[in-house]
């Protein structure tokens, strides 16, 4: 098994580009169910998980190839979905990622029936499908949950409804979005998540022929059309790919500028980083935006209390590594994890690591500075295993990572990444993403 090495303490310069996002392209990908015709998605990054969405997609009658694109960071996915008799995400693909109940929505929208695996439980919390059902049902499908599977079935077409959903959720938000498109009449989305990977989506189908009003918004107002066609799409980078090295560089120290890279998408962590003492520069770039991060070494962090909320919020993906951060800063930092219940799993591997804090229920408390000192830790999730990472850049010695295929399932190269700006770090036991 995989795992990382880090020789810690040493200053981060120089630039690093940002990758496709992950969680814009796992949606982007479901979508090309919606018509026969080809679609091209690039800047896809090169995570486990977009491979296994695309063998989600094969599974479903998916014609799929992926190309490595620029300097193997991304990849580019050529689809075309001609359908299947028995349209089915299987349990063995289904149970290693969350996002493959995604592909719900496009298949009843399209071919009627669909049969996806319930993905269960996850390591950072229960994340309940019924939001997802529920709304599909009031547009006219027919769900039966048995044997471990949902079996959706439909009459005819979908029918637009003016749905407000209980509460914010992205992935209801974007199996929705998918499903009107082909509805039949107009469908109203009340309440509906903001984060700027469902605006990428929505974009993406206006692409393919969508009718939609409202994107950037809480409401989204969808006519659905008869049929889509196919597109060329390009997915925005990774704020939470971004946002990881930002961290990595408040907390190690350091000068990095981040090439095509949104600020508008981190307004919240750029604001904690710049209270906290980092300097921020944003800059236009060949590739698009730039941002630039500075923090001399020995120069004073402050420590800032955080809530994780809903975009345009403080991300629950980057609380973990702001965590680590929070371990260099001097004062008290109180962190509410307000999205998910089981979320400080990393805190005590950071404890082991030489930090300073407590976890209960959904409060941590982080008492800094820290002196870090390099151990063996385990990754417990995707961004459980980036924190351990930034604090290994920190701690003296020589800390290990064990169990980083969480860390692939998210970030591309991350290791490699690292070391073009100067970290000493290498990824032990020849596996691949």
């Amino acid at each position: 098994m995989d795992r990382l090495v880090i020789q810690g303490g040493q200053p981060l310069r120089g630039r690093i580009r940002v990758s496709g996002a992950k969680n814009a392209a796992l949606p982007c990908l479901a979508a090309s169910l919606l018509t026969p015709e080809p679609v091209l998605l690039s800047n896809l990054p090169a995570v486990a998980d977009i491979r296994t969405m695309v063998k989600v997609l094969q599974a479903l009658g998916t014609e799929a190839a992926l190309e490595p694109e620029g300097e193997g960071f991304e990849l580019k996915a050529r689809l075309a979905c001609g359908g299947s008799e028995d349209p089915k995400a299987p349990y063995e693909l289904v149970k290693t990622m969350r996002a493959s109940i995604l592909v719900l929505g496009p298949l009843l929208a399209r071919f009627g029936q669909a049969t996806v695996s319930l993905p269960g439980g996850c390591a950072i919390g229960a994340r309940p499908v019924n939001l997802h059902l529920e709304a599909l049902e009031r547009m006219g499908a027919v769900m039966e949950i048995s044997h471990g599977y949902i079996h959706a079935t439909l009459k005819g077409r979908l029918k637009g409804i003016d749905h407000t959903f209980e509460k914010v959720s992205v992935g209801a938000t974007e199996n929705l979005l998918m499903a009107a498109t082909l509805a039949e009449g107009t469908t109203v989305l009340r309440n509906a998540a903001l984060e700027p990977e469902i605006g990428d989506l929505a974009h993406m189908l206006a692409g393919m022929g969508a009718r939609i009003e409202g994107i950037g918004t809480g409401t989204l107002t969808v006519t659905g059309v008869a049929r889509l066609h196919g597109c060329e799409h390009a997915v925005i980078p990774d704020r939470i790919e971004a946002g990881t090295f930002l961290c990595s560089v408040a907390a190690a120290c350091g000068d990095v500028v981040l090439d095509r890279c949104e600020p508008d998408h981190l307004r919240a962590l750029l604001d904690l980083l710049e209270r906290a003492g980092c300097v921020l520069t944003e800059r236009e770039g060949q590739e698009g935006r730039q941002l630039r991060i500075q923090r001399e070494c020995g120069q004073k962090l402050h420590s800032k209390d955080i809530v994780t909320q809903p975009f345009p919020g403080f991300p629950t993906d980057l609380q973990a590594q702001a965590m680590a951060v929070m371990t260099q800063a001097t004062g008290i930092s109180v962190i509410n994890e307000g999205i998910f219940e089981n979320r400080f799993q990393h805190a005590m591997e950071l404890e082991r690591l030489g930090a300073n804090l407590r976890a209960e229920g959904h409060r941590a408390i982080v008492a800094g500075p820290s002196e870090l000192t390099g151990c063996t830790v385990m990754a417990t999730d995707l961004r459980a295993s980036a924190a351990l990472v930034i604090a290994g850049l920190v701690a003296s010695g020589e800390t290990v990572v064990d169990r980083i295929y969480h860390l692939d399932r998210g970030y591309a190269g991350l290791e490699r990444k690292l070391q073009g700006v100067g970290a000493r770090i290498q990824r032990i036991g020849g596996g691949k993403v």
